[in-house]
């Protein structure tokens, strides 16, 4: 019956005759539309004064079947959806669903294919070889890189990959078997081009060169370390034709002169980087050139330019500053002296990592420089507030008066000082000193935000070989600093013992017995462990109330205070004091480009040895303010749960400050404990480099020199580091 009265609810189908268009109105003049014809049911013509025009809604019903809502999406929002799928598998498995999904899908996973392994690169290889496929891949792939494969790439490996006409990034790092022949293959049609590294490729020769200044001229990062067959000439030839050059990595080319580099100066000024690591015949004018000329370099390494002396500095212009300059490297440069240093402090204020290890001729006066101690702490913040990063190893002139001051500065998070054997306690009691510092934090204009708040600073120390120091002085270091992730004091003969061991890392297995018995490297979470060891061994409890006076050490009143000045911040800032370097001066490959390592420091292996072609970058860590005390704290008295925690817990967090508080007990360690953890070290990563060794993609190994967009390794205690 519910059937009949379905039908019976129906209308029944009209005549022929009064099957017209339902378009028509109700006037009996007005002419039918043609089939073709769109309208508009209520704003079309209707020659009747006494009706609109009225549609028919039976011929208004959708017959089109009902989709699901994710079909209904636009391309835009289904493109968005993909480029969050980090698995190459889950792409390829939305490119089966639908055609219409597999055209949304193929740009993003050929984007970057995944040649980790020979089966992959055939794969790649024969796909593009197709003469009818599905889609034009090869326009797709805009990122190659075989460094996985670079023991057995060679010409003919390469050759099926010429038809890709539009890569915007090229590794080929450490391809032994790949000649001119191949290279030239893969560039010449490649007028994309935005970043190449064939370092280490000892076959590539100038006729590689001549054509990628030739076929490339949007070139913006080139990485040509240890091609030693590349010439003179044609990096000359190169400066000329690439004007977009913003990163060069030239490290070990010996063969190339002072020429070639005044090219790159005075054709290439937008350059940001330059590495020129054991270019050993570079003298001083390419250096005075690069700085001049250049609009905004940022990184300038110089290590072991034995022909660089105090003019290459000393002859840059008066009165002129150089803004954008962070990072620079002078590791070895012999003939550099005191006057060099002064000069470099004067016209760098923003400089942030400097590094003069091996340089012998350095004394306490270039430290002077360095610290810019005039009047108090005022104007070191104002004239040189940026430096986080300083390395003086081997600099065995430099005293105690020297790390005195450069505890001083109010971001330093990393000093080697590996073999100043002059140095004493006095100096680590400094560093220690420099943990208690006062931090204000600003708003983007510039202004203050809330009270200032205190804050630890050192991350990595590096005192090997200083003979001088004793557990005393190294064990106010661990309780004052619980950032410290890194703690190097081989050689130094109060650790060569026994109970110290299970806190050391292993010494590497190529080192000889006598290294062996004198390594001594405390990194990652064994830094804590070490830290808690010596707070609650009795042995060395007699060093508890000598060495670690909390009441001393909390006296606002015994330490230099930075003066808070409440002026606008500089561009990039406005959030906190101990923020890293904000500026951002990676435009025009978004942010992409291939880089050097944005630390001062040369990368080094698993056994700390210094690797210095290596592409290495470091997070740089962000300090976050402590949020204020829970209430209910009597004055100057902490709550009766923590009486038995606050005699082990590391000097930051406890604090008697009889203008503020009184003893305070941080909040983020009072949770921690609370919870039956330890106190972890919170770090956050910043990028001020993207390009170099990175996380795999695609499947992808981070073996060698990487063109292709990164994030930055997590920095822990765990990793080498240059100086031991």
């Amino acid at each position: 019956m519910a059937a009949a009265a379905t039908t019976a609810a129906r209308p029944s189908p009209a005549p022929a005759d009064e099957q017209e268009d339902s378009r028509s109105s109700s006037s009996s003049t007005s002419p039918a539309p043609a089939d073709n014809e769109e309208s508009d049911f209520f704003l079309g013509a209707n020659d009747s004064q006494s009706s609109i025009g009225v549609p028919n809604f039976q011929d208004m019903q959708v017959e089109d079947a009902c989709q699901p809502p994710v079909h209904r999406l636009p391309n835009e929002i289904l493109i968005g959806v993909f480029a969050k799928l980090g698995s190459t598998s889950d792409l390829f498995h939305c490119m089966l669903v639908c055609k219409r999904w597999a055209r949304n899908t193929v740009d993003q996973l050929w984007h970057r294919p995944a040649c980790t392994n020979w089966k992959n690169h055939s794969s790649i290889c024969q796909t593009l070889q197709l003469e009818h496929p599905s889609f034009r891949y090869r326009d797709f792939i805009k990122r190659l890189n075989l460094a996985s494969l670079a023991d057995k790439v060679n010409d003919g490996s390469v050759m099926p990959l010429a038809v890709c006409t539009r890569v915007e990034r090229l590794t080929l790092t450490n391809c032994r078997g790949l000649t001119d022949s191949g290279l030239i293959a893969l560039v010449e049609n490649s007028n994309s081009l935005l970043a190449l590294d064939i370092s280490h490729d000892k076959n590539i020769t100038e006729q590689s060169i001549n054509a990628i200044a030739k076929h490339c001229n949007r070139l913006q990062g080139l990485n040509i370390t240890g091609c030693e067959n590349i010439s003179n000439e044609s990096m000359i030839t190169l400066a000329t034709s690439c004007r977009y050059i913003k990163r060069l990595k030239l490290n070990e080319c010996s063969q190339l002169q002072d020429d070639a580099i005044h090219s790159f100066a005075e054709n290439c000024p937008n350059i940001l980087e330059i590495d020129l690591h054991q270019c050993n015949r570079i003298g001083n004018g390419p250096v005075t050139s690069l700085m001049v000329k250049g609009n905004c370099l940022r990184e300038l390494r110089l290590a072991n330019c034995d022909l660089i002396d105090d003019d290459a500095f000393l002859s840059l212009p008066f009165g002129r500053t150089f803004e954008h300059l962070r990072i620079l490297d002078l590791t070895s440069c012999v003939r550099l002296t005191d006057a060099a240093v002064q000069k470099i402090i004067d016209v760098a204020p923003r400089l942030r990592n400097l590094v003069l290890a091996k340089c012998r001729n350095i004394t306490d006066a270039a430290v002077h420089a360095i610290s810019k101690l005039d009047e108090g702490v005022k104007k070191l913040v104002q004239n040189c507030n940026r430096i986080r990063y300083i390395d003086l190893g081997c600099c065995t002139n430099l005293t105690d008066e020297s790390v005195k001051r450069l505890a001083l500065l109010p971001k330093l998070k990393r000093i080697g000082l590996v073999k100043c054997s002059s140095i004493t306690d006095d100096s680590v009691f400094h560093l220690a000193e420099a943990a208690y510092r006062p931090r204000v934090r600003r708003d983007a204009s510039g202004m203050l935000v809330g009270q200032e708040y205190y804050a630890s600073s050192l991350e990595r120390v590096h005192l090997s070989y200083c003979v001088n120091l004793t557990l005393k002085s190294i064990m106010k270091l661990l309780n004052s600093c619980p950032r410290l992730t890194h703690l190097s004091l081989t050689g130094v003969a109060a650790f060569q013992r026994d109970d110290f061991q299970p806190y050391c890392r292993q010494a590497p297995p190529e080192f000889t017995q006598h290294q062996r018995d004198v390594f001594c490297v405390f990194s990652g979470t064994m830094v804590s462990k070490f830290r808690d060891f010596l707070n609650t061994s009795p042995q060395f409890e007699d060093m508890w109330d000598s060495n670690w006076n909390r009441q001393t050490a909390y006296n606002s009143s015994s330490r230099p205070r930075a003066p808070v000045a409440n002026q606008a911040s500089a561009p990039g800032e406005g959030a906190d004091d101990e923020m890293v370097d904000d500026d951002n001066d990676f435009e025009g490959l978004d942010g992409s480009e291939m880089v050097v390592d944005a630390q001062a420091q040369n990368p080094v292996d698993e056994n700390e040895t210094t690797n210095p072609n290596g592409l290495t970058n470091h997070g740089f860590q962000q300090v976050i303010p402590v949020p204020p005390p829970p209430p209910g704290f009597a004055p100057g008295q902490p709550p009766t749960i923590f009486l038995s925690f606050a005699r082990f817990l590391p000097a930051p967090f406890v604090r008697q400050e009889s203008g503020l508080l009184g003893t305070v007990l941080y909040q983020n360690s009072i949770n921690t404990i609370l919870e039956g953890g330890n106190i972890q070290n919170t770090t956050s990563q910043a990028s001020a480099a993207p390009l170099g060794h990175g996380s795999p993609v695609n499947g992808e190994l981070p073996t060698g020199a990487s063109t292709a967009t990164i994030h930055r390794p997590h920095e822990n205690g765990d990793q080498s580091d240059a100086m031991n």
